[in-house]
């Protein structure tokens, strides 16, 4: 009986190529791009229809009368809403008596009227508005103040088409801060409307 040859080891043999595409062979890395596309295209779409953008008023500057916003008592409209703000009430220091809510600075209270000028009903709410002074600072609602004032119809108020709600929203500002313009929103990532608080029509 013939002993066994050894086992002759050679060259390997080249492994054939992966036909598979890059994507293919990458899925983690492909998610990852697929998903930047699609932010980067969502703000490209963005910068195209979102209008021209807010100016800024730097630091220390006068908040000008641009002459053709509407004013106290003119109505404005965003989306679904149209607002008319119809008083102003600044210099409260407290809402809701003993136990209700004291002010940081002053609250500055704004009176309006809120009509559903569309087809199904939209939400209403404070804290999707914005108070700006005369140096441009803005000023968030507080909400949590709103709920300690009677009829403020502020805090999620859902509105039905072609319905009207008479709503205060609360600001908690500085005694020194002069608000000159209030900017409202019929929802939290709409382009908003912009109206006048030192000009009655």
């Amino acid at each position: 009986m013939c002993p066994q040859s050894p086992p002759q080891w050679g060259p390997v043999p080249p492994r054939p190529p992966d036909g598979r595409s890059w994507f293919a062979r990458h899925p983690l890395l492909t998610v990852l791009l697929a998903v930047t596309a699609t932010l980067a295209a969502f703000g490209i779409a963005g910068s195209l229809t979102g209008g021209q953008p807010r100016p800024t008023v730097p630091p220390g500057r006068a908040v000008a009368d641009s002459g053709h916003l509407p004013g106290l008592g003119e109505p404005a409209r965003d989306g679904k809403f149209e607002f008319t703000v119809t008083r102003l009430r600044p210099g409260v220091s407290n809402i809701g008596g003993q136990y209700g809510r004291d002010a940081q600075g002053q609250f500055f209270l704004v009176h309006m009227t809120v009509r559903n000028i569309g087809d199904r009903a939209q939400t209403f709410d404070g804290s999707d508005q914005k108070l700006i002074d005369r140096n441009g600072s803005e000023y968030s609602a507080d909400t949590a103040a709103a709920l300690y004032l009677d009829k403020s119809e502020s805090f999620l108020n859902r509105i039905n088409p072609g319905n009207t709600v008479d709503g205060i929203v609360v600001f908690d500002v500085p005694r020194t801060a002069s608000p000159v313009r209030i900017e409202l929103h019929d929802s939290l990532f709409s382009g908003g409307t912009t109206i006048d608080l030192t000009v009655r029509r």
